[in-house]
């Protein structure tokens, strides 16, 4: 039988203890790292739209993309991100598809334009009345559903099956009273006179665009880009297609973040004061970190604007980001191949570019940031 003397006890006793301590920490770090809610309530779902939200601004309003090489960037944002955390976002419909790519369990999406909140809203309620993808696309067009779909089909074969089917004026007026019972009955969502005027403004643009809506609503604004059927059948360069629509599981992905109120859509400056912030202090006090952040190409009209960069580089630096976060871009600049010539593309044409949060908030601290071009330098 072997005896315990009172220093060998000690060394245990503070072994243990330093394991539990070890094991404690690591604990703690899980708990802290996992609080982001899998559920938001429609309560609190409301109140981070309202509370986070800033007064909204002019800029022309856009109902859907026109950066048709935006799916280019994601097997890179793919190999660079990790699943889970906090997906940030500006514009329209394109979140959808990243939000699809990188899996986040919490997604904000900022925009000056009240209007795109409120286009949020509409995709958010269609989606959660549309049980697959050719219920959401036949709602979203008031169109009727051809038959011989079914969740195999591609997007291309989707959309072909959509060229031909006539509006229908009836459904529309249905699908818009079922949006507005959706959101403000169902919901209770505090939507006053003039979001419900631009709610009908919207859809009925969508409606009458069908699936050739394409950006400035079908024309508005005197530019014409890809419709909504070429972004939605577009794929990377590898050819695979990746919208949110390109396969039932990429929708299904989003339909339930819908479902459980974790796409939080915003009215907010990217230069001004609460909306990123209030957003940044949410992830901290979830202990989680940015995913990706998508800017479109909001940064070339900071850098136009005085120090609206500057602040916007403020703002961003308060995020929780590790080595894994990236930015998305879209640019209408460049440099040409093998040369330091930066240039621009021709008119209608964006190149998706992705870049590390971290290095470029670093780069910008050390004061190493001083115009779009540097940023368009530290993209791929």
């Amino acid at each position: 039988m072997w005896r315990l003397n009172r220093r060998t006890v000690l060394g245990v006793s503070f072994g243990l203890i330093s394991l539990l301590s070890v094991l404690l920490l690591r604990t703690s770090s899980f708990i802290a790292a996992d609080t982001l809610p899998r559920e938001i309530s429609d309560d609190a779902f409301w109140r981070m739209v309202s509370d986070f939200s800033e007064e909204g601004g002019s800029f022309r309003f856009e109902f859907m993309s026109n950066e048709l090489e935006f799916q280019s960037v994601i097997p890179a944002l793919k190999e660079m991100t990790k699943p889970g955390g906090a997906y940030l976002g500006v514009g329209p419909e394109q979140n959808l598809t990243y939000i699809a790519a990188v899996q986040p369990k919490i997604a904000f999406v900022t925009d000056i334009r009240r209007e795109n909140m409120l286009e949020h809203l509409i995709y958010k309620a269609l989606f959660e009345m549309s049980s697959d993808r050719a219920d959401f696309i036949s709602r979203l067009f008031s169109r009727n559903a051809p038959g011989g779909l079914n969740d195999k089909s591609t997007a291309r074969a989707l959309f072909q099956a959509y060229r031909t089917a006539e509006p229908n004026v009836q459904s529309f007026s249905r699908n818009l009273q079922a949006i507005k019972d959706r959101l403000m009955k169902d919901h209770r969502f505090q939507l006053n006179g003039e979001d419900q005027t631009s709610i009908d403004y919207i859809y009925r643009t969508i409606f009458n665009a069908g699936i050739g809506l394409n950006y400035s609503g079908g024309g508005f604004g005197g530019f014409r880009g890809a419709s909504y059927a070429d972004l939605m059948t577009a794929a990377d360069d590898q050819g695979q297609a990746r919208s949110y629509l390109a396969t039932e599981e990429n929708f299904q992905f989003v339909r339930q973040m819908e479902r459980k109120n974790l796409i939080v859509p915003l009215v907010g400056d990217f230069a001004g004061t609460k909306a990123l912030r209030k957003i940044a202090q949410y992830l901290k006090d979830h202990g989680t970190t940015v995913t990706a952040f998508y800017t479109s190409n909001v940064e070339q009209y900071l850098f136009q604007q005085g120090d609206d960069w500057r602040r916007f580089y403020q703002n961003v630096a308060t995020f929780p980001m590790d080595s894994s976060s990236a930015f998305i871009r879209s640019s209408h600049f460049a440099y040409e191949n093998g040369t330091q010539s930066f240039k621009v593309l021709r008119r209608g044409n964006f190149l998706s570019l992705v870049c590390p949060m971290q290095d470029l908030i670093k780069a910008f601290n050390q004061g190493h940031i001083q115009s779009y071009e540097q940023i368009i330098r530290m993209s791929n």
